[in-house]
């Protein structure tokens, strides 16, 4: 089973500096680590727990077909 796995750099003051969000947009999950690894590590720790949850609960689980990654740049805003 795979899923595609966005990460974004945390800026929010919040969080210390390094961190990232790392987002499963097929399952509208979203989770966050130190760096890549870290926030790659809590993506698959939080992915284990969502499906051992469905099956628990004899719900269906989700399997994405096909994902794309695009940006937009929005000009002249600021």
């Amino acid at each position: 089973m795979t899923f595609a796995v966005i990460y974004e750099k945390i800026s929010d003051p919040s969080f210390e500096e390094g961190y990232y969000y790392a987002r499963i947009p097929a399952l509208d999950l979203t989770t966050h680590g130190f760096g890549i690894e870290g926030a790659k590590t809590a993506a698959l720790d939080l992915l284990k727990l969502w499906v051992e949850e469905k099956k628990a609960n004899g719900e269906p689980i989700i399997r994405e077909e096909e994902s794309f990654y695009s940006k937009i740049e929005l000009q002249d805003v600021l």
